[in-house]
């Protein structure tokens, strides 16, 4: 059996007409599990490719989310672009698209027209608020989804305005979501022999993520405050971000025996038993005066010093990490959840692996996200029987782009 075999999505192919990250999260963890991933670019490019523009850096995403995937150019707008794509289709277990609601079915190539080829295919729909309802047809990015979500509303502190979080969170949880609707709908394939539209809101994978907020609605028949790095539901307590002489560090006690932990590690066990400190419902209530007395401690020692000793009395922690540190973690590269690869266009980064692990199944090593276009001659040659001359034609007239070499990184 060959290491491609052992792969759980091994002999699954997949079209992959999504962009940004939302979509290329999902695609990438297909790739990583062994499926067939052609990502087809427009003629201008992915989105995230053309931020080179502004730096080499900022196109780097592009690198990170679109690794094990073969590449190749269509355009869509046109009838013959259209054609390529039908034929890809019609031996395809999957298309992924994340366009805006209503897009591929104006193209002719939506749902409906690619199920009439190929009865078997699941397609796959990522958009921000749904293919249906109102507002279906309301633009959304991560952060307009973050404000429509109600998520920005509780992030930040009490004094300030509403704040967005920091990474395109929405993005990903929605490219999960997606990721997983497939794989269900490939699990019924299975049973049934029949394919399926599977699609995601961005907005709606939002929602249980705001549960302990969503909590408070009920006490108060008020909007929930935010409540910056303390518990969203203010219903915990330690629970929060505490300077430490170099930094910060992160503390949560979610049952008594973490704050008898605490307290010991503090070199005052007996705060365990103080009145206002001796269980969840007091510290709340003097969530203040809680705060300030393991801030007090905190704050005299560094970030190293905290680790060491609040690992070995098992308080739950962590000390803050910029974005430096993370990507030379020693846990995650030893784990394989982070690598070194030497890119043709960006130099020396770091990319991630899949964050599924299926145990005794093989994984693909790191790679370099192919370059624009680089396998749009082998498609469809090899997948479609185009002649060379074929191809060239397609090149001339527009229908795909010419394959250019990636400039190297200085």
């Amino acid at each position: 059996m060959s290491n491609s075999e052992r792969l759980p999505l091994a002999g699954i192919r997949v079209i992959d007409l999504t962009q940004v990250y939302q979509g290329p999260y999902c695609t990438l963890l297909m790739a990583k599990a062994g499926a067939d991933v052609i990502k087809v670019e427009p003629p201008s490019g992915e989105p995230i490719r053309q931020r080179q523009e502004v730096s080499r850096g900022s196109a780097v995403p592009f690198a990170m989310l679109n690794q094990n995937k073969r590449d190749m150019t269509l355009n869509l707008k046109s009838e013959e672009g259209k054609d390529i794509l039908r034929r890809l289709v019609a031996d395809a277990d999957v298309l992924v698209e994340n366009y805006a609601p209503g897009v591929m079915d104006r193209l002719g190539i939506g749902y409906e027209a690619m199920r009439k080829i190929n009865p078997r295919l699941i397609y796959g729909s990522g958009s921000g608020y749904g293919i249906s309802g109102p507002d279906m047809n309301r633009q959304a990015m991560d952060i307009t989804v973050q404000a429509a979500s109600g998520m920005m509303s509780v992030t930040g502190f009490p004094d300030g305005p509403p704040v967005k979080c920091g990474p395109a969170v929405v993005d990903f949880m929605s490219g999960v979501h997606l990721y997983a609707g497939i794989m269900t709908a490939l699990f019924h394939r299975e049973r049934t022999g029949k394919g399926q539209l599977v699609e995601v809101a961005m907005q709606e994978c939002v929602y249980p993520a705001l549960a302990s907020n969503l909590g408070m609605i009920y006490d108060t028949d008020a909007p929930p405050p935010r409540t910056g790095n303390r518990h969203g539901g203010l219903a915990s307590c330690p629970y929060n971000v505490y300077p430490a002489r170099d930094g910060h560090v992160a503390v949560i006690c979610t049952n008594e025996g973490h704050f008898v932990n605490l307290c010991t590690a503090m070199g005052q066990p007996g705060m365990a038993t103080d009145p206002r400190f001796e269980n969840r419902a007091v510290r709340v209530a003097n969530m203040e005066e809680t705060d300030a007395f393991i801030a007090a401690w905190t704050s005299q020692h560094t970030r190293a010093e905290i680790r060491e000793i609040f690992g070995r009395t098992k308080v739950p922690h962590a000390i803050v990490r910029d974005l430096i540190e993370v990507t030379n973690d020693p846990h995650m590269h030893a784990r394989g959840a982070l690598g070194w690869i030497d890119h043709p266009e960006f130099g020396r980064i770091v990319v991630p692996a899949s964050p599924l692990r299926l145990h005794g199944a093989d994984t693909l090593p790191f790679d370099a996200a192919p370059a624009f276009g680089a396998h749009t001659r082998a498609v469809l040659a090899d997948e479609l029987g185009y002649s060379e001359a074929e191809i060239d034609r397609l090149e001339a007239e527009g229908v795909v782009v010419k394959h250019k070499p990636a400039v190297a990184a200085e």
